[in-house]
């Protein structure tokens, strides 16, 4: 037991290791950039942001709106009832805005793009186009990581402030035949609940989940060696691994803030 407990203990240190090397080579290549293949890593950073982002947009309402309707409802019905009324807008902001819309935003790019960058790269690495691009003497991680990490990041981030407002203000606009508090009440209970740390602080969980999704994905993708068949298991398992890693970072984040 203690040999498994410790094998396990290495191998995660060494596997967070691996990811924290390869988002930090591409940091490096995003403040130090070179004219060389700026065009190639721009256009590769701007499809993604499309692709992740803009595309993203329709599921990501949808999920918001569905998300929002049914907290602002149990609220805004429940909690009138036993005298609490005033603290709708507190609720929604611990419950949307701190916790659920980051981590919501976080599993949908998950889903939807994280598995993509996988596959994508899982099948360059067995159709040698990686090992070509090593040969010809093209950094990786300039050209293939570091625009992808940029473009996920940017989009997480901005996703996850539009989740938080469709959620809080289209949520209240479809649930208001239910509800018994006025809009500007409710508006005015959120705003007064909602601080700058609060929205400073769903920021920065959409740019460590954005990092770690994008670093995880890449991670498991340039992991494919030989076999078509190692692309979904790949995927498979950035996909596992992401939805762990962002519940750990957001772990990591809250506690200590809100202890």
């Amino acid at each position: 037991m203690i040999e498994w407990v410790g094998r396990k203990t290495i191998a995660g240190y060494a596997y967070l290791a691996a990811l924290a090397t390869l988002a930090s080579q591409a940091l490096l290549d995003l403040i130090l950039p070179t004219r060389q293949g700026r065009r190639e890593s721009w256009l590769v950073l701007v499809r993604q942001i499309l692709f992740t982002g803009v595309d993203a947009l329709p599921v990501t309402t949808v999920i918001a709106l569905l998300v929002g309707i049914i907290i602002i409802t149990q609220a805004g019905t429940q909690l009138p009832k036993l005298g609490a009324g005033g603290l709708v807008g507190s609720i929604i902001v611990v419950t949307v805005i701190r916790e659920l819309g980051p981590l919501l935003t976080a599993f949908i790019v998950v889903g939807r793009s994280g598995t993509a960058i996988a596959t994508e790269l899982g099948n360059m690495s067995v159709t040698r186009e990686v090992v070509a691009l090593r040969l010809m003497g093209i950094p990786i991680s300039r050209f293939v990581i570091m625009p992808r990490m940029v473009g996920m990041v940017l989009s997480m981030i901005c996703l996850t402030l539009y989740f938080d407002v469709v959620a809080v203000l289209g949520g209240y606009l479809v649930a208001n035949a239910q509800l018994t508090i006025p809009f500007y009440a409710f508006l005015e209970g959120v705003m007064k609940a909602l601080s700058s740390s609060d929205v400073a602080l769903t920021a920065l969980k959409g740019l460590l989940f954005g990092s770690a999704v994008a670093a995880v994905c890449c991670h498991h993708g340039l992991a494919v060696r030989s076999s078509f068949t190692e692309v979904p298991q790949q995927t498979t398992r950035a996909m596992i691994n992401s939805f762990v890693l962002c519940l750990l970072i957001d772990v990591v984040v809250t506690v200590p803030l809100y202890l």
